[in-house]
């Protein structure tokens, strides 16, 4: 089972990087030179599968427990099997797909007792990153969280749960940003996977959706007041009271490039 903790941010290119062999190295042969278009290609090709793969993870459209096959998801974004093989081996140093069995990589699920880790590792990272925020974040970026409620609000009342989740994302890692914490956020950005995929399945009325926007507009006064104990209070408040809000699973969905 992979480490809770994030381990390295995404480098698209990094499979690229590491899949040279010594002799090519030595002989310059089939290396391009560094910053060539060659390069750049496979690397958006490697970030295209990345972001096809962690999209689908996340939103549910790859299950739990679901193989995932490179010919599969390489057909699907019109790539070779390089650039998937890449964004998995990625994902497996990030934790969201592990290797199951038989050796194929399966979309990883998360026990109680990870999902409780989860919360420790948010209340402690994201804690320290609105005390922080609050000494330095700029206004515009404060008036900026504003705006992500008043998109939060449409989305709940509209029942858009999914773009809903989206946001709340941004938020919470505009936060992040807004302190300064570009190593922070790396971790933070691969932690949100887990939240992610922790809480697929979970029933969110419009109820809990408009409580989760007062609870974040909670937060966003305090950083206006510059208050980093209210802050912090309101941050926790929130993440043991309506951000982990589960119920029944829904039913397990099939995508491109699922086994099932």
């Amino acid at each position: 089972m992979a480490p809770l903790l994030p381990v390295a941010p995404h480098d698209p290119q990094e499979g690229e990087r590491g899949a040279v062999t010594t002799s090519q190295t030595s002989k310059g042969a089939g290396v391009p030179p560094a910053g060539s278009s060659a390069v750049a290609g496979r690397g958006k090709l490697t970030d295209v599968a990345y972001r096809y793969v962690r999209d689908g993870i996340i939103h549910g459209r790859f299950a739990t427990g679901s193989a995932l096959t490179e010919t599969e998801i390489a057909h699907a974004i019109g790539s070779s099997r390089t650039p998937v093989r890449n964004a998995l081996n990625q994902l497996l140093r990030e934790g969201l797909v592990e290797v199951g069995s038989r050796r194929q990589v399966i979309v990883r699920g998360f026990s109680e007792e990870q999902r409780a880790e989860i919360l420790v590792l948010r209340e402690v990272l994201e804690s320290l990153a609105v005390t922080r925020a609050c000494e330095l974040m700029a206004l515009e970026d404060i008036d900026y969280l504003r705006l992500l409620l008043m998109r939060q609000r449409r989305a709940a009342q509209a029942g858009g749960n999914e773009e809903f989740l989206d946001l709340d994302e941004e938020f919470h890692l505009g936060i992040v940003a807004g302190a300064r914490l570009p190593i922070l956020h790396a971790f933070l950005s691969q932690l949100r996977g887990f939240v992610r995929v922790a809480r697929l399945g979970a029933s969110r009325p419009a109820s809990v959706l408009a409580q989760v926007v007062d609870e974040h507009e909670s937060i966003v006064d305090a950083l206006g007041r510059r208050d980093a104990e209210a802050a912090r209070k309101a941050l926790i408040e929130h993440l043991h009271r309506s951000d982990y809000t589960i119920a029944q699973p829904r039913r397990e969905r099939t995508a491109v490039g699922v086994e099932r």
